[in-house]
């Protein structure tokens, strides 16, 4: 995941709710500057989403996010993504996870998950949700006993707050929905969301 998402300080994470919206929103991210794209399995427009993606807009990465059951890691491998996020992880997930070809990106909001996941090998983490569970001041103090691991954090960041993150020698990337507003992907406006994954891309560089 480290090599996957280096150099992608902001990962779009993006929620379909029309499955016409998928291959134009990817497009405009990608245009923008944001390869690296997180389709959340919360939406039965989803899997149809991806699919177009994956056919359509070489150019971006595609990844799926909460993923939480060892069929939802199955279906992520069977749609060729090239990673997976999970909001938490269970034993269950991380097993099925590591038999797939797809990484994972496991979820933890306490140093006993992570330190569980550990056990499974994982040295990069997806922090969530990062500001209710706090903050860029929890993932800092984190550097000090646990100095290899990395993380992305999500939830609750906005450019309001997304440098106390990406300035953190821990953080490799955040996620975010920011850039992809609910109300500017329903009206279509993908100049707009163009433009604002162009300026998430200078983020952290």
């Amino acid at each position: 995941m480290r090599n996957l998402l280096a150099g992608n300080s902001v990962i779009p994470v993006i929620v379909l709710d029309r499955e016409e919206d998928a291959v134009p929103l990817a497009k405009a991210l990608v245009a923008g500057g944001l390869k690296v794209l997180e389709i959340t399995l919360r939406t039965p427009a989803a899997v149809g989403g991806i699919k177009q993606i994956i056919e359509q807009v070489p150019e971006a990465i595609v990844g799926t996010g909460t993923v939480c059951t060892p069929e939802q890691v199955q279906l992520s491998e069977d749609l060729g993504c090239q990673f997976m996020v999970s909001p938490g992880a269970t034993d269950q997930l991380l097993e099925a996870a590591q038999k797939s070809s797809v990484g994972l990106l496991p979820g933890v909001s306490t140093v006993s998950e992570m330190m569980r996941c550990m056990e499974y090998g994982y040295q990069d983490f997806k922090f969530f949700p990062a500001e209710a569970s706090g903050g860029a001041a929890k993932i800092k103090s984190l550097s000090g006993p646990f100095a290899d691991v990395k993380f992305c954090p999500t939830g609750g960041i906005g450019l309001g707050n997304v440098m106390d993150y990406l300035s953190l020698s821990n953080v490799m990337c955040v996620g975010g929905s920011w850039i992809c507003p609910a109300n500017l992907v329903k009206e279509q406006c993908w100049d707009e969301i163009e433009q604002l994954a162009r300026e998430a891309s200078a983020l952290g560089q």
